[in-house]
């Protein structure tokens, strides 16, 4: 995934969830924050930022917040683009779980719910929920950064998905390189945590991937070992 359009700058502090103040070309502006997670380990005041300018002369934002450096680290925290990148890796063959698909498809219904994407090869139909992951600790990469109930229910529903026949597949992007493990932030939301290891045993697939981050993009890593 690739930002057309991109600038650099200092973070200087974050009103609320949505927007955040920061310095570019040394002016203050403030900025669309393309992540209503908590984040506060990485945006901290003086950090290296950048933002991708938009075209749209009527936005009340000029720019989009999407990522940021903790300490050497580049870390993506743009929610909309794992979705993105997850797409385009299946398109490339880059995910072995997912060879030789015939269909791909967005934003798919089953039943009472929405599920990230619809997939089919020539043996199995499936549905993939992505949840892109920020936060890491001492090399230990973790989700969710703030209780997620909408999280919750997207996993419990995905065991429907398995009672039905289809592939259920959770798929966890990292947006950083360099962690050792994934594991569900328990402590942050224990029933994000029993829901995930309830999946898994009724026979969700739990998939974890890193990412290689550019100031001006975005794309699929390496798998990456979970605890779940």
């Amino acid at each position: 995934m690739h930002y057309n359009s991109i600038k650099k700058g200092i973070f200087i502090n974050r009103p609320n969830r949505f927007v955040a103040n920061v310095l570019i070309d040394g002016i203050t502006e403030t900025v669309h924050v393309k992540n209503t997670g908590r984040c506060k380990e990485i945006l901290v005041k003086g950090t290296t930022v950048f933002l991708e300018e938009s075209s749209n002369l009527n936005r009340k934002t000029r720019y989009s917040l999407v990522a940021a450096y903790k300490g050497d680290t580049l870390i993506n925290i743009d929610s909309q683009a794992p979705n993105h990148v997850v797409y385009e890796a299946i398109l490339q063959n880059k995910i072995k779980d997912f060879k030789d698909v015939l269909t791909l498809k967005k934003e798919v219904t089953f039943g009472k719910s929405r599920f990230d994407l619809y997939f089919e090869n020539k043996s199995e139909k499936g549905f993939i929920e992505v949840k892109g992951v920020t936060l890491e600790k001492d090399g230990t990469a973790m989700f969710p950064d703030a209780p997620t109930v909408r999280g919750t229910r997207h996993i419990l529903e995905m065991i429907d998905v398995v009672n039905n026949k289809y592939k259920g597949y959770i798929l966890f992007l990292v947006q950083l390189k360099g962690v050792k493990c994934f594991t569900p932030n328990k402590e942050m939301d224990p029933e994000f945590d029993a829901a995930l290891k309830k999946a898994k045993s009724k026979g969700v697939e739990i998939l974890v991937y890193d990412s290689i981050v550019r100031e001006d993009g975005l794309e699929i890593g390496e798998p990456v070992a979970s605890t779940i």
